[in-house]
């Protein structure tokens, strides 16, 4: 099995270890519990791509656009208070997908039908003692050879 786990004060090693391992991959969805961990790792990503200022959810903005050094622009999406799955249409998200820049989505459930083919599944769940669990669809550098599942995982201590 291959496994990555992490402390909140060695995040940013993993965030770096994960993006190393999703290869060409850059549109990742991010499922999880409200508190489970998904916009903690999203500014984990955002610092290893080289984003300098301030990560936040765009919860009301729906999208936030900020500039990786070195590795163009990376777009953090947050769908929470999408009422209809068409509303994502109404700003234009498929054209963020097709910049091919890197996309990172919060509650992609409320909108699937907007997230396209290629997108990579995160999912994140809080375990006993404050560690969380992020297993991944089609990072091939985490594939469990017994379960066909991506894993790592990281405590919040």
């Amino acid at each position: 099995m291959t496994s990555i786990e992490f402390t909140l004060e060695n995040i940013d090693a993993a965030a770096r270890k994960f993006l190393e391992q999703a290869g060409d991959s850059k549109h990742f969805a991010f499922y999880g519990s409200m508190g489970a961990g998904k916009t903690t790792f999203i500014k984990a990503l955002c610092k290893a791509l080289g984003v300098a200022g301030t990560v936040t959810s765009p919860t009301f903005a729906l999208v936030n656009e900020y500039s990786a050094e070195g590795n163009g622009k990376a777009y953090h999406f947050d769908f929470y208070r999408i009422n209809k799955p068409e509303e994502v249409f109404d700003f234009g998200c498929e054209e963020y997908f097709a910049s091919g820049e890197y996309c990172f989505v919060e509650w992609p459930e409320k909108a699937e039908i907007a997230l396209p083919a290629d997108i990579t599944r995160i999912y994140i769940r809080e375990l006993d003692g404050g560690k969380r669990e992020i297993s991944a669809a089609g990072v091939s550098g985490f594939i469990n050879s017994e379960s066909g599942r991506a894993v790592c995982s990281f405590t919040n201590e």
